[in-house]
């Protein structure tokens, strides 16, 4: 490792600055409850370098990462048949309820955040995790049909290139990040999305074909984007094809340093997911022991220090839905006082 790192302080070369102050935090995306004017007062309050539009999916159908995503797609209407968003012929009432349930979030934000200058992210799910989870009018998932996949992709960079301006219009001091949660992409990638039957699995997708995907949507929306995947074998080369500015994981789940260290010489933001989700025998999370994990991986890295704080972004390892409010509170919290400790190193 240390030959390891020195070589890469010898090939360091000046990124790009990152739309994100030094010591940021921020939450992944989803919180627990029903109630979005106080998940924003939470997220505005204990994130106030980085906030983020928090997602409630308890509230049901259409606020559930893939019906609220596929409520931002052009000219493909969806319902819930059997449990399961599928293509619609037409527009109906599922379709009514994702967009009343969105425009709620974004009075909201509207309101809580009037004033507010600084980055602001958003989050919606990527085109591959939604054409694995989208049904075809006819069955089978959107992922089948490559044809459809494309249709899909193109619908999904322009819906959210508006939704993007939205947001810039409804808080226009702010500077808009997009988050593309992506769960599903390594199973995409190695052929393992089950069919309906659950006796196959539907093709593989190769990284270039994933990788193109992906970056006609971070080109389209006009944002930095941010791609989110807190599942093991993290593609890192699809996700530096993308073009996307930042890549956001789970470090419990890191096995290889090797990628990530690449990842970070080639000037891609990093969103550590270094907080578990769930409280463990009731411990409390503890901002120092975060900054502690955070830093030593950096050292391990072998990348200069003064980078730290400008290049990574403290995060919870995943979304916060299951978790109790008082730990969400404790969480986010800490999240923040670890941001601050790295950036005082």
């Amino acid at each position: 490792m240390a030959l390891l790192a020195s070589s890469r302080l010898s090939r360091w070369r000046r990124v790009p600055d990152f739309p994100w102050a030094a010591g940021a935090a921020t939450g992944i995306g989803s919180l627990p409850g029903v109630d979005i004017a106080e998940a924003q007062r939470i997220v505005l309050g204990e994130l106030p370098a980085l906030p983020h539009l928090p997602e409630l999916p308890e509230r049901g159908p259409g606020a559930d990462v893939i019906g609220r995503t596929a409520g931002f797609l052009v000219d493909l209407p969806v319902q819930v048949y059997t449990g399961r968003w599928q293509i619609a012929a037409r527009p109906g009432k599922d379709m009514r309820v994702t967009a009343d349930l969105l425009e709620r979030d974004l009075d909201q934000l509207t309101e809580q955040a009037d004033g507010y200058t600084g980055p602001l992210k958003i989050q919606a799910a990527g085109p591959w995790t939604l054409a694995a989870s989208l049904d075809l009018p006819i069955g089978g998932r959107m992922l089948r049909d490559p044809g459809a996949v494309r249709d899909l992709t193109d619908s999904l960079a322009e819906g959210l290139r508006r939704h993007v301006e939205n947001v810039r219009k409804r808080v226009p001091g702010a500077t808009v990040l997009l988050q593309l949660d992506e769960p599903s992409l390594p199973t995409v990638l190695a052929g393992r999305v089950p069919t309906e039957s659950g006796l196959g699995a539907y093709r593989e997708v190769d990284g270039p074909d994933a990788a193109t995907a992906l970056r006609t949507v971070v080109e389209a929306v006009g944002a930095p984007v941010i791609v989110h995947c807190c599942a093991p074998d993290l593609p890192w080369q699809v996700i530096r094809d993308s073009r996307a500015t930042a890549v956001a994981f789970d470090l419990s789940l890191l096995t290889d340093l090797d990628p990530l260290g690449e990842a970070v010489e080639a000037g891609l933001g990093i969103f550590v997911g270094a907080v578990p989700t769930r409280p463990s025998s009731g411990a409390r999370p503890e901002a120092k022991q975060i900054a502690e994990r955070v830093s030593t991986l950096w050292k391990r890295l072998g990348f200069p220090a003064a980078r730290l704080p400008e290049q990574v972004v403290i995060t919870p390892a995943c979304g916060l839905a299951g978790a109790p409010y008082p730990y969400v509170r404790a969480l986010l919290k800490a999240c923040t006082e670890a941001g601050r400790r790295i950036s005082e190193v």
